[in-house]
């Protein structure tokens, strides 16, 4: 070592630094690669993607190559460094050269590059991937010995590296993806997907229409009667029933019956035999379960009922996938029963409406985890039935109560646009 110059010892002391920033900066880069984003790009026959990919089936072996080449590096560093102190000033600049050597390991082995990989990961583990396959062959003897060791030692705590580990996101964790991702997916996208994701959360009860507003076919009315029903209908299917709708028959579809009443060939035995038989859907069905459901079955509405049996609402396959998509059918004269926009920027709105739907109506932000309509929202905040003028917050939301019936809050005025701060007792 005496007869290599100086100037040889510190340019393969700098060689060596620049290796321990490699493995440094490779291990980092390789280890935080997004595991999604790997797949995607391997799919796709990325080269390094492929080869990253690869390496990280065993990360106990990658770990063990890396490290290994990086403390191998950086004990021959400590040994030239030594070499250098003591030619230029004895014994006493060991301790000055060992402390020179950590701080230039810290800064340009270590933090430096470890940054910048986790900033730039994939710039920094694909091009070391092509580096590192060769190599684990070459070290491959040294590199299981290593792993037999580190291994047993794991195994004593009951860890198995061999074990496949799985990288599934729960369905707080995937909102947090879709959200985070920005500008890459645009915002309507974002919404449905966040819809699509909900959908095991939510039943069908929160989207159903009420047994009082469903509107159907009764076949003890008079011929006439019944005619009427059908001709004045706005919807394609409607439910058959006799006396009431816990009597219920099953649905009739207009597009079969309107042909024979524009032929006069519709009677009702007729009529009869045109009534497909009635789905009736548990009230706590998470819509994603009611949707395939509908697509297995081929049918469209159904009947929501209790656990007693009884029935409670309809649901239909475009109320699920309004879910998802938000409101693409209209019915002009739903939408001017339940809101009436107020000059001031208020709204007059029927106390009948849901939750969801004035959320998703009126951008609001009211919980959905308690009562179903607005109605039972403030009848659960104030325990009783409110005198017309009566003022309230619900979940920040100021709102008056403008007209009563009976037991039932009828109408009320809401200020979608003036959320205020919410205190426990709001919620």
């Amino acid at each position: 070592m005496e007869d290599i110059p100086l100037s040889a010892l510190f340019g393969a002391l700098i060689f060596l630094l620049l290796l321990s920033a490699f493995f440094s900066s490779s291990e980092t880069g390789l280890m935080t690669l997004n595991r999604y984003r790997l797949r995607h790009l391997a799919r796709a026959n990325h080269p390094g993607a492929k080869r990253a990919q690869k390496l990280l089936e065993r990360p106990d072996r990658l770990i063990g190559l890396i490290l290994l080449g990086n403390n191998f590096v950086n004990v021959l560093a400590s040994a030239i460094t030594t070499v250098i102190a003591l030619r230029l000033g004895g014994e006493p600049a060991i301790a000055v050269g060992a402390g020179v050597l950590t701080l230039a390991i810290l800064i340009f082995a270590e933090v430096t590059p470890k940054t910048l990989a986790a900033l730039h990961p994939e710039r920094v583990a694909f091009p070391a991937a092509f580096i590192y396959g060769p190599l684990l062959r070459v070290l491959y003897p040294l590199v299981w010995v290593v792993n037999v060791i580190a291994n047993g030692l794991l195994r004593l705590i009951k860890v198995y590296p061999q074990d496949s580990t799985t990288d599934a996101l729960s369905q707080e964790e995937l909102r947090t993806v879709v959200l985070e991702a920005g500008a890459m997916i645009p915002k309507r996208h974002q919404a449905m997907l966040l819809n699509i994701i909900d959908l095991e959360t939510v039943t069908v009860e929160d989207i159903m229409v009420p047994r009082k507003e469903i509107t159907g076919v009764d076949l003890e009315d008079d011929w006439d009667d019944v005619i009427r029903q059908i001709t004045a209908s706005q919807y394609t299917r409607l439910p058959v029933y006799r006396n009431s709708i816990d009597h219920v028959v099953g649905f009739i579809h207009l597009r079969r019956v309107l042909p024979l009443m524009m032929r006069n060939a519709l009677d009702m035995e007729t009529l009869e035999e045109l009534i497909r038989e009635p789905v009736f859907i548990p009230e706590n069905t998470p819509l994603n379960r009611q949707l395939l459901h509908f697509q297995r079955e081929r049918r469209r509405i159904g009947l929501v009922i209790d656990e007693y049996g009884d029935i409670q609402g309809l649901a239909t396959l475009e109320d699920i996938l309004e879910e998802v998509v938000g409101e693409f059918t209209t019915d002009p004269s739903t939408s001017i029963r339940d809101y009436t926009p107020e000059e001031d920027g208020s709204f007059l709105v029927n106390g009948t409406v849901t939750i969801r739907e004035l959320n998703r109506s009126l951008q609001m932000e009211l919980p959905t985890d308690g009562p179903k309509t607005l109605n039972g929202m403030v009848l659960e905040y104030l325990e009783h039935i409110p005198e017309p003028g009566t003022s309230l917050l619900l979940s920040g939301y100021p709102v008056d109560i403008v007209q009563t019936k009976g037991n039932l809050v009828k109408t009320l005025r809401v200020h979608a646009s003036q959320r205020r701060p919410v205190s426990e007792d709001q919620q």
